[in-house]
């Protein structure tokens, strides 16, 4: 009986994480499409936040934004914040803003969850058409 109400709760916590933007992510590399960075997309008082909770490549664990700017500057990209301040309007989360640490820069952007375990990032500046498209897969 035991293993019946354990296994019941692992899948209902399975189905309702799956639903959701929050949780573990898997980000990647445009390239070479191999894994980047484990991404943690959180809530805080009612809007979503995101920071790098691993990086994959050993050359890269200590790596500091150089290039960002204000209290990011020299900063570990391993903890750092990179999504912040989205809040929920109908299916995806927007007002906020992303920080690609690779060059520094912050873009306005939005998110979705476009599948279960498919969340669709699109960082932009202006409006939503000049920008770039990045999916993350859910990690497990």
């Amino acid at each position: 009986m035991k293993k019946i109400i354990l296994l019941l709760l692992i899948t209902i916590n399975y189905t309702v994480n799956s639903q959701t933007i929050f949780g573990k992510w898997h980000s990647f590399n445009d390239e070479t499409q191999e894994i980047e960075s484990v991404i943690e997309v959180y809530e805080k008082d009612g809007k979503a936040f995101a920071k790098i909770i691993e990086i994959k490549n050993p050359d890269r664990k200590t790596a500091v934004c150089d290039m960002c700017k204000g209290s990011n500057k020299d900063k570990p990209i391993l903890g750092m914040e990179i999504l912040s301040g989205l809040q929920m309007n109908d299916d995806e989360w927007s007002g906020g803003k992303i920080l690609d640490p690779k060059n520094g820069k912050e873009y306005k952007c939005y998110i979705k969850l476009v599948e279960d375990n498919k969340l669709k990032i699109r960082g932009y500046i202006g409006f939503s058409l000049l920008g770039r498209t990045a999916y993350w897969q859910r990690a497990e």
